[in-house]
């Protein structure tokens, strides 16, 4: 048997795998019921971290105050803004007592400027959850009734969802989407709901819901003061704790524009890309997977061209390819992903191979970075 061949039916137990995981994991990966109504009217406490906001910070909030559920307070926190968020915010807390704007503190050695933020929030929110969320989400009317009910009804400590993602470039439609092929290729969902080991976990910094209790209880952002990766951190930290966390389909309840073109999009995902998945090891595997499983086929096919490789090698790669990109338009089909992603599917995962190999040298220099602050605060 040649190593094509070898390789291409490597390929297909990859791809097969892939695609059995998500089929599972979207069973289970539930929309909130649209009547769902929560037990009690729990205060709930949006923190939102601002740092040169002022496209964005009002349309959040508004969303928020415009809902439908009114027990909630906004609570924002400006990260030493130099633009007009302050003054948006002022207006804001002047327009609707909801609002409330935490007090200011100097970021603290040791600490990413998100996180610092974010514990800031915290401390003036008076609410039984806290919502921590970013200021490029918009939330739908019944945003707030919808997940209180989910976490009520789940019994978990911290719900997650992953807002509808809208892209508005080549580069976005290609790398952004790729969040939701690793999430259902590898996180084992049935295992997630059965154990609280941390390492079967995940979520997502745009709309994390965690009962402030147990929040406290593990102190806070500050078990993770040196992360770029709240999303991963929190649920982890949480299940250390004993505490359960979950994952339900919001997709409906919100949107966020995550980043606008090439640069933006690369320098967005290389800040904690490889924080996320946590280790050399495992970055080592995933790439190995994504290069047999979904590069190699399509170079296969080139090659029959040049008569470098037999019809059985082919024919495997063929298999392949229609397996992961029938994974990937099952995902396009649930979650509103641009139909091109999918077509350049093999072009998603190199560039996202890329970013996280890029993340890993970043992680390595003390280098990663996000808006003019670096994951050390030497800047």
């Amino acid at each position: 048997m040649s190593p094509w061949i070898i390789a291409m039916v490597v390929a297909c137990a990859i791809t097969s795998v892939g695609l059995v995981m998500t089929m599972i994991n979207l069973r289970l990966y539930r929309v909130t019921p649209k009547d769902a109504q929560p037990e009690g009217s729990a205060l709930v406490s949006v923190c939102i971290p601002a740092r040169n906001e002022e496209d964005n910070i009002e349309a959040c909030v508004r969303s928020l105050l415009d809902g439908e559920y009114l027990r909630i307070e906004v609570v924002v926190y400006d990260d030493d803004s130099t633009d007009a968020t302050p003054s948006i915010l002022q207006r804001l807390r002047e327009d609707d007592a909801r609002v409330i704007l935490a007090p200011h503190a100097p970021l603290p050695d040791g600490w990413v400027g998100k996180q610092h933020a974010c514990m800031q929030a915290s401390r003036s929110a008076t609410g039984g959850w806290l919502l921590f969320t970013d200021a490029d989400v918009r939330f739908s009317p019944d945003a707030i009734r919808r997940a209180l009910a989910q976490a009520q009804r789940s019994g978990a400590k911290l719900v997650s969802t992953i807002p509808h993602q809208r892209t508005g470039s080549l580069a976005e439609a290609l790398v952004v989407p790729m969040i939701f092929f690793l999430l259902f290729s590898y996180l084992p969902m049935p295992r997630m709901r059965r154990t609280t080991n941390p390492g079967a976990s995940a979520g997502c910094g745009q709309f994390l819901l965690v009962q402030t209790e147990a929040y406290r209880g593990i102190g806070g952002h500050g078990a993770w003061r040196d992360s770029m990766h709240d999303g991963i951190k929190m649920p982890r930290e949480l299940r250390r704790a004993g505490h359960r966390t979950d994952l339900f389909d919001g997709t409906d309840l919100c949107a966020c524009r995550m980043y606008e073109g090439f640069v933006e999009t690369w320098r967005g995902f290389a800040k904690n890309a490889f924080e996320g998945l946590g280790s050399l090891t495992l970055l080592v595997v995933v790439t190995a997977l994504h290069v047999i499983g979904h590069l190699l086929p399509w170079m296969v096919l080139a090659l029959v061209l040049a008569g470098l490789v037999t019809p059985i090698a082919a024919g495997l790669a063929v298999i392949a390819i229609v397996l992961a990109l029938s994974q990937r338009l099952m995902l396009a089909e649930r979650f509103g992903h641009p139909h091109v992603s999918v077509m350049l599917h093999p072009l998603g995962v190199l560039l996202m191979t890329l970013i996280q190999w890029h993340s890993l040298a970043l992680h390595a220099s003390g280098k990663r970075s996000w808006r003019g602050r670096t994951a050390s605060h030497t800047a």
